[in-house]
């Protein structure tokens, strides 16, 4: 019997990871880790036989049409995705060409100093990086925040039960490209797990928020704060409320993709 709704928080945490990767390297890039390699040196994850957050079986889950090969899903993916969407968003944000790679890609990067630019799965956001103050003393103007309220409410509009369908259906993608990253007793849903615990603990500086620009970049001027994951400077510089909202539902998420029993 499916859980619906851990597989459709799960596919939800898939979009939102998305979600807040788009707003992390506009045509003016600020605060922006650098490139890494698409495959960093990392522990192998723990073997199949210890997954800790496994998915339900998916016996009754709805008919659809056959599923393709990892190499020739976008077309599949992209027609599921602009059905949850919208045409328009799916034209506005999502890259057309090897989305479940790049979505992995990007999920299994978050929770890493550095974040792989080359591999993001969705386009450039427009606008310029606002800072106030010069070269040497630097705060993050606010006004930045509301280049990331788009993709923070088309989040919050997503339909989790018609998420179900879409994850479900290509699950073994995403478990089969997660394996292809170098992990080939990985389980991507564990991952996903992680990410979401990395993210949820994200603090919530005092504002104004002080930067440096000891180059073409800037970065946070507190250590502690520029020493976070790349998810964790994602959600600090989409600004208090945005970030709120992302963890109300990435909390609600988290619930309900560990609900299903360790696997024996």
């Amino acid at each position: 019997m499916i859980n619906k709704p851990m597989i459709g928080v799960a596919a939800a945490v898939i979009i939102a990871a998305v979600g807040t990767w788009y707003y992390l390297h506009s045509r003016h890039a600020a605060l922006a880790p650098a490139p890494v390699a698409a495959h960093p040196a990392v522990p192998t994850p723990p073997p199949e036989d210890a997954i800790q957050h496994p998915l339900a079986a998916v016996d009754d889950a709805p008919a659809k049409a056959p599923l393709p090969a990892l190499n020739d899903s976008d077309a599949a993916l992209a027609d599921a995705l602009g059905h949850l969407i919208g045409p328009t968003a799916l034209k506005d944000y999502l890259l057309p060409e090897n989305i479940i790679r790049h979505i992995v890609v990007t999920i299994d990067n978050l929770p890493r100093p550095k974040a792989a630019v080359a591999k993001r799965p969705t386009s450039p956001v427009d606008g310029t990086f606002a800072a106030d103050g010069d070269e040497l003393h630097s705060r993050l103007n606010p006004q930045n925040y509301a280049r990331y309220q788009p993709m923070v409410a088309v989040i919050s509009k997503l339909d989790t039960h018609q998420l179900v369908g879409v994850y479900v259906h290509f699950y073994p993608l995403f478990q089969q490209s997660y394996q292809d990253l170098g992990y080939p007793n990985g389980y991507f849903n564990d991952r996903l797990v992680q990410v979401i615990d990395n993210l949820l603990a994200t603090p919530q500086p005092a504002e104004p928020i002080e930067l440096l620009r000891p180059n073409v970049m800037y970065t946070f001027a507190d250590p502690a704060l520029e020493s976070l994951s790349a998810g964790q400077k994602i959600l600090i510089r989409m600004g208090p409320d945005n970030a709120a909202a992302i963890k109300i539902k990435l909390k609600e998420l988290r619930t309900a993709v560990t609900v299903a029993p360790p696997k024996r």
